[in-house]
C-alpha cells in the first residue's frame, strides 16, 4: 500500500498548484512555518534544560510549564498548519523526500516521548517539581526531546536539498527508501 496515488491526484489540485506556483504565498508560509517553529522549539529547549538541571534551577519546573505552555501550543498550531500547507503545495515531492520521511519519524518519536513524559514521568511531578535536579527518567525524556527536535529541523531544513529525487540515479535502497516509483527505479 502506498500513498503516493493520493499524492499524485492532491499535487493536481487546483489549489495545489496555485499555492506552489505563487509568488509570495509559498514564501510566506514558509516563513511563517519557520518563525512557528523557533518559537515551538524554542520554548520546548527553556523546559527540557529546566528539566536536565541545566538553567532556571530556582524555578519549580510546574511554574515554567505554566509560563511557556501557551507560547508552545501558539508555536505548535501555527506549525502544523503551515506544516501541513507546505506538504499539500508539494506533496509528491515531499512524500518521495527521504528527508521528509526521516522529519516525520522523528516527529512521530517526539510526539511518543511527550506522551510517555505526561503519562508517566509528569504524574508524580509534585514530589520533584522544585528539585535543582529532577528524576532521571524526567531528565531522559529531556534529551530524547532535544535530540528529536533537533533532527526534526535539521531534516526539515534538507527538505530543500534533496539530493535523493526520483528522477536521479540511486541505489535500489534509496529507490525503496524514497517510495519511488518502480518505472523511475528501473531507468
Amino acid at each position: 500500500m502506498t500513498l503516493l496515488p493520493f499524492c499524485e491526484w492532491l499535487a493536481a489540485t487546483k489549489w495545489s498548484i496555485a499555492l506552489h506556483e505563487s509568488f509570495y504565498m509559498y514564501p510566506l508560509i514558509e516563513s511563517t512555518h519557520v518563525v512557528a517553529l523557533f518559537l515551538f522549539a524554542g520554548t520546548i529547549v527553556m523546559v527540557d534544560l529546566r528539566l536536565l538541571g541545566l538553567a532556571f534551577r530556582e524555578v519549580a519546573v510546574s511554574e515554567i510549564n505554566a509560563r511557556i505552555l501557551p507560547w508552545t501550543i501558539v508555536g505548535a498550531v501555527v506549525m502544523i498548519l503551515t506544516g501541513v500547507l507546505l506538504f499539500y503545495a508539494i506533496p509528491v515531492r515531499s512524500y518521495q523526500s527521504l528527508w521528509f520521511r526521516f522529519k516525520v519519524v522523528f516527529l512521530l518519536v517526539a510526539a511518543i516521548n511527550v506522551w510517555m513524559f505526561h503519562r508517566r514521568v509528569a504524574k508524580n511531578r509534585e514530589v520533584w517539581d522544585a528539585d535543582e535536579r529532577p528524576p532521571r527518567a524526567a531528565r531522559a525524556s529531556a534529551v530524547v526531546s532535544l535530540s528529536m527536535w533537533a533532527g526534526v529541523i535539521v531534516f526539515g531544513r534538507m527538505i530543500a536539498y534533496n539530493w535523493f529525487d526520483c528522477d536521479r540515479p540511486q541505489s535500489e535502497f534509496v529507490y525503496w527508501l524514497s517510495g519511488c516509483i518502480v518505472e523511475l527505479a528501473d531507468a
